[in-house]
């Protein structure tokens, strides 16, 4: 399993460069990718484009980019001017949002999220391969690359892998049929092993897809003072803990019913053997929200320097 998070540590930089900045960081301190979110702040893409030409080696990701404000053809061609950006180095991570998101701050229509996300799949996929579309969905109808003035062209662009955040089965389902894998957000090792791996594993083998790739991402901390960082998770995650769809996969785990019962909390050798865990589940990718600890201020850095020696020197 690869190992990853973001430097906590202030930059000397604010904005876009501070960005870059970590980025750099990241690579420099030897971690094999980065992925940064796509909120009502800087676009996702755009600085990862930007951040390739300050880096050479890591894998930049999105994690990840709604998909309701981007029609499949405008996010395959960002999504292949940035993988051209850096390199090839670039990981598109997509997901639908939420039901409150799409239709009460964007006035947009949410219904059958499994569907939308086959049709949008199915026009977005081919584009970045390149490859003709003529694809009639019930929520995208689309004929592209079908001639001259009609084809979407970002020469020399490698094919980046398209990552999909899917909670339950249904969109595990369709991820493992048309995409290269999952991005996850607040799924445990019992629910990623009993559902998400079977679920998305059997589609894409169904399907004659490569295994998919499985990126876990939960808050993390290595600390002594395990209820002062749970309670910085209740705080800083509270949201997520209100949203329908985590709230059913907190729920499935079985550990309780709020944030803060999911997160990694611990010493260095608790968080390790969680690690391990996520690992025997099936996870291939973690990415580690580091927890800010106010009764802990040294706990951000303990581990963020943990999680770099595991990932350079395995679990």
């Amino acid at each position: 399993m690869k190992i990853t998070t973001s430097p906590p540590f202030p930059t000397s930089q604010s904005g876009i460069a501070g960005m870059i900045e970590r980025l750099k960081r990241a690579e420099d301190d030897g971690l094999p990718s980065a992925w940064i979110g796509n909120h009502l702040n800087f676009d996702a893409m755009t600085v990862l484009a930007m951040a390739g030409s300050a880096t050479s080696r890591i894998e930049l990701g999105t994690a990840v980019v709604p998909t309701y404000p981007r029609h499949p053809m405008v996010m395959a061609q960002q999504a292949l001017t940035t993988s051209l950006a850096t390199g090839g180095r670039f990981t598109l991570g997509i997901g639908l949002s939420h039901k409150f998101i799409v239709e009460d701050w964007q006035g947009l229509h949410w219904a059958r999220p499994a569907r939308h996300l086959r049709d949008y799949l199915s026009v977005l996929m081919p584009l970045l391969r390149g490859e003709k579309v003529d694809y009639a969905g019930e929520e995208y109808r689309s004929r592209l690359n079908n001639a001259p003035f009609t084809r979407l062209d970002v020469p020399g662009a490698p094919v980046p892998q398209v990552l999909v955040a899917a909670l339950g089965p249904a969109m595990l389902k369709v991820t493992g049929e048309l995409a290269d894998g999952t991005s996850l957000f607040w799924c445990g090792p019992n629910y990623i092993e009993r559902t998400v791996v079977p679920a998305i594993t059997q589609a894409a083998s169904a399907a004659g897809r490569p295994s998919p790739r499985i990126l876990s991402g939960m808050p993390i901390a290595v600390t002594s003072n395990e209820q002062s960082a749970r309670d910085s998770c209740a705080k800083v995650w509270q949201v997520y803990g209100q949203i329908y769809s985590y709230k059913q996969v907190i729920a499935a785990e079985g550990t309780g019913s709020t944030v803060a019962d999911l997160a990694i909390v611990g010493d260095e050798e608790h968080v390790r053997r969680h690690l391990k865990r996520l690992s025997e589940a099936g996870v291939t990718d973690f990415n580690g929200a580091i927890l800010p600890v106010p009764e802990d201020p040294d706990s951000p850095a303990r581990t963020y320097e943990l999680l770099k020696s595991l990932s350079t020197g395995g679990l």
